[in-house]
């Protein structure tokens, strides 16, 4: 029995594209709940500072390592893990912080003078906070791309200080995040770093943005105290949708799809396709396994491959499903790019296969997960930066006052009529 899920939506019109969407959705079975023993960590961290942070990492993270490791990783660790790269790795790494620091630059924008017609000036600015921390799992591989694209993207966006938390000890994510900029590393990781990062303990200063990708309890701890830190969105597992046609290179189609799915369990990857061949092309090769990976049913991704009308078809499909990485593959889908508007990340042409976006392209990997791109973007400088006005009224506040004095009483708010109404006149009431 095929463990590619295969889906006939031909024949459907826009509702229907929604519906195929939930039912690829669906494929992905929902994660545990683990809110209420996150909430316990998280206010232990909060009421008895370093005591307990030091207590949950000696018990999950170094799972009875010595307890005289420091939470801050030391300079000279960083300095030697730089040094023991390889020149091959080291080359990678920086090629990466060039080019996400480039595309990041660009997304951080100067501050905009507005004039209006009463002769007031409102200043549109942004503003980058002024520390953030980049968490970084551990879990069962280190992952100095996720350092490069937290620490260099707050750096373009100008934040002051910059740490990073990993329980992991692995050295060439403590090489990636010297090379990035990291002002300080910590070693700890899951709810627990989450909550000292935001509450602050004796060792360990808040931030006011917190981004990364993590574990469940790691996300839950992120959500649960995002009313008290700026957070880039909850994490889920990934997904990629590629729409392609008859001239789509089934190899190459089939690689990009697998190397999604080798993110593992809870991991959704779809292709829509009009052609039955290229369907089944792609299926065999995800069955058996292609480029070295696994074969589909060992990996714990979930994976679909649907039969739509043509390209308008399959864009409307992906659309309603957001996808986190979306792959425009074949000349006649890849002209609707203009179009997307629901996509993390959108990879136009053959080439432009999503694993190059994870790590040296320039764009960002922490994207937004689980339908979520319909709304949330990108992490961007602007993840980092905030949006003020400043407001000079000259002698506008004549020209204002009976106008927004007429809204106030309207509403009941007879003072702020009043200190309206007092800059008429040369000052007076």
């Amino acid at each position: 029995m095929s463990v590619v899920e295969r889906i006939d939506a031909r024949g459907l019109g826009t509702t229907e594209a929604v519906e195929v969407a939930k039912r690829l959705r669906a494929l992905a079975p929902g994660g545990e709940t683990v809110a209420e023993p996150v909430a316990r960590i998280v206010a232990d961290v909060a009421d008895r500072g370093d005591e307990a942070l030091l207590q949950h990492v000696l018990r999950l993270d170094r799972e009875g390592g010595s307890p005289a490791e420091p939470l801050v990783v030391p300079d000279h660790e960083l300095d030697d893990a730089v040094a023991g790269l390889a020149p091959e790795l080291r080359a990678a790494l920086e090629l990466a912080i060039a080019n996400v620091g480039a595309v990041a630059r660009a997304t951080a924008h100067e501050d905009r003078d507005v004039e209006l017609p009463q002769g007031q000036l409102v200043r549109v600015r942004e503003v980058p906070v002024r520390r953030a921390a980049i968490y970084v799992p551990g879990g069962r591989a280190p992952y100095p791309s996720t350092v490069v694209m937290g620490v260099v993207t707050a750096r373009a966006a100008g934040v002051d200080e910059v740490v990073l938390c990993s329980p992991s000890d692995d050295p060439v994510l403590r090489a990636a995040s010297r090379l990035a900029g990291a002002d300080r590393v910590y070693r700890m990781g899951g709810a627990h770093a989450v909550s000292a990062l935001v509450h602050g303990t004796e060792s360990v200063d808040p931030v006011d943005v917190l981004v990364g990708p993590g574990n469940l309890w790691v996300q839950e701890a992120k959500r649960q105290l995002s009313g008290r830190v700026g957070i880039d969105g909850f994490a889920g597992p990934s997904d990629l949708a590629v729409v392609a046609d008859a001239d789509a290179d089934a190899e190459l189609v089939a690689l990009d799809l697998a190397a999604q799915g080798e993110h593992g369990a809870g991991s959704l990857v779809v292709l829509l396709t009009s052609d039955p061949v290229l369907a089944d092309a792609v299926a065999q090769r995800l069955e058996r396994g292609v480029g070295g990976g696994a074969p589909a049913a060992e990996t714990g991704a979930a994976y679909a491959i649907a039969l739509v009308d043509d390209a308008g078809a399959g864009l409307a499909v992906a659309e309603a499903f957001a996808p986190e990485h979306l792959e425009l593959v074949g000349p006649t889908v890849e002209p609707l790019a203009e179009g997307v508007r629901s996509a993390g990340c959108l990879f136009v042409g053959p080439g432009a296969a999503t694993a190059f976006g994870d790590y040296v392209v320039g764009s960002n990997h922490t994207l937004p997960t689980d339908g979520a791109a319909r709304f949330a973007s990108t992490l961007s400088a602007r993840t980092f930066r905030r949006t003020m006005c400043e407001v000079h009224l000259r002698d506008a506040a004549e020209a204002l006052a009976p106008a927004g004095a007429a809204i106030a009483d309207a509403e009941g708010f007879v003072v702020h009529a009043a200190s309206m109404r007092a800059r008429q006149n040369g000052g007076t009431a």
